[in-house]
């Protein structure tokens, strides 16, 4: 059997992936500017809670019928169209800055239909890395995508908050480039996106199901999905309480957004080394070091500074390339092509469900209270996490990755 090209010899791969470089930047610029946005117009971090509600809770809402419109549709023409309807929705925001007449509810509209194309275009996209990337090099293209994600993580935040300091309408402009970018990239790659289907007659709800079904065949993976929503809602949360705490110290945007680039740098070195960790340790090992290193927390309830709580995250990110490679990477290689949509939607709707209650959780704790008691309930949530993959029976029984690379 002749190997694989490697990754970075694969045209449409380094197509996809340099076209989301650029999209993710923008997006991760905007990610820090709309908090920033709403506590220079209202000064109240519960309402910035509420637009980083805004911005993720259409996973929630429409992941499921994302799902079947990505098996169903065309993926290319879907992704085309979610970096359209982004294209649009900044726009609106960029003019009503440029004119002064940007609003609380404006910016919580556009973020939240930013989110709902994203829901579309990021579901897709799973079945574009599927189509363009053999199957045994799944789990190295997710590392790849984590280092991308890292990359973009360690720039997008700082060039978000250095832009933001020159001129608040700044970081949004730079995310119209980035989706305008996007879109000549999916122009130029030549494989489809999905392999030839048979036009599905069943109802929506029937496909839906079908993919569910799938998922929860899976017990590791069905595990995996309903434990890092816990993560995810606690991490949200942190990123919040990070940025308010870090104004309340007198830290500048551009400070903050050097501080959130030391994570990326963090969670871009561990994406190097992602594909080692994933052929050293076990899948189980993975997970369960992922879990522990998220009650690092804890270390700013015993010294409440904005600097001990940046660095207990910074381990963190270290590992979460190889964890998100090694689950995602196992999950996309043996989900059958025409689920792949319902499947992901499924998984990922299922780990981002409590996501957008992070923030706002986060917004209405420190309104309250105070960050240190922030971050002490969410050090308890994950602490209970920990624990329960540490026991689970089906993170125990885990699969190996050296599956994928066996004969079918």
């Amino acid at each position: 059997m002749t190997a694989p090209p490697p990754l970075w010899r694969n045209r449409d791969f380094v197509l996809l992936q340099s076209g989301q470089l650029f999209s993710t930047a923008g997006t991760q610029a905007t990610q820090i500017a709309y908090p920033l946005l709403v506590l220079a117009l209202t000064h109240s971090p519960s309402r910035a809670g509420v637009v980083g509600f805004a911005s993720v809770v259409p996973y929630a809402l429409f992941a499921l019928f994302a799902g079947v419109a990505v098996d169903r549709w065309n993926r290319r023409m879907l992704m085309l169209t979610a970096d359209g309807a982004r294209i649009a929705a900044i726009g609106s925001l960029v003019a009503a800055l440029a004119v002064d007449r940007v609003t609380f509810v404006h910016i919580t509209i556009v973020a939240f239909v930013e989110g709902t194309a994203f829901v579309f275009f990021n579901i897709a996209e799973v079945g574009a890395l599927r189509s363009v990337v053999p199957t045994a090099q799944l789990p190295d293209a997710a590392a790849a995508e984590q280092a991308r994600f890292a990359t973009v993580t360690l720039v997008g935040p700082s060039a978000g908050g250095a832009l933001f300091g020159l001129g608040r309408a700044l970081p949004f402009v730079a995310d119209l480039a980035s989706y305008a970018f996007s879109i000549v990239s999916l122009l130029l790659i030549r494989t489809p996106f999905q392999e030839t289907r048979i036009a599905d007659t069943a109802s929506m709800r029937a496909q839906i199901a079908e993919g569910f079904r799938w998922l929860w065949g899976q017990p590791f993976l069905r595990t995996c999905a309903i434990i890092f929503a816990g993560a995810n809602f606690m991490f949200a949360g942190i990123f919040l309480t990070f940025i308010v705490t870090a104004k309340r110290h007198g830290i500048s945007s551009g400070g903050i957004g050097v501080c959130i680039a030391l994570f990326g740098a963090s969670a871009l070195a561990g994406s190097f080394v992602a594909p080692f960790i994933n052929r050293t340790l076990s899948m189980r090992g993975i997970v369960v070091v992922n879990l522990w290193l998220n009650v690092a927390i804890v270390a700013f309830v015993l010294v409440p500074n904005v600097y001990v709580l940046l660095a207990a995250t910074v381990p963190v990110a270290f590992f979460i390339p190889a964890g998100n490679a090694a689950i995602i990477g196992y999950r996309t290689a043996v989900t059958p092509d025409r689920l792949i949509g319902r499947v992901s939607s499924v998984a990922r709707n299922i780990a981002l469900l409590a996501q957008p209650l992070g923030p706002l959780a986060a917004g209405f704790l420190l309104g309250a209270t105070s960050p240190r008691l922030t971050v002490l309930a969410f050090t308890i949530v994950s602490a209970g996490l920990a624990l329960w993959g540490t026991l689970s029976p089906s993170i125990r029984r885990a699969p190996s990755l050296t599956e994928l690379a066996e004969p079918a």
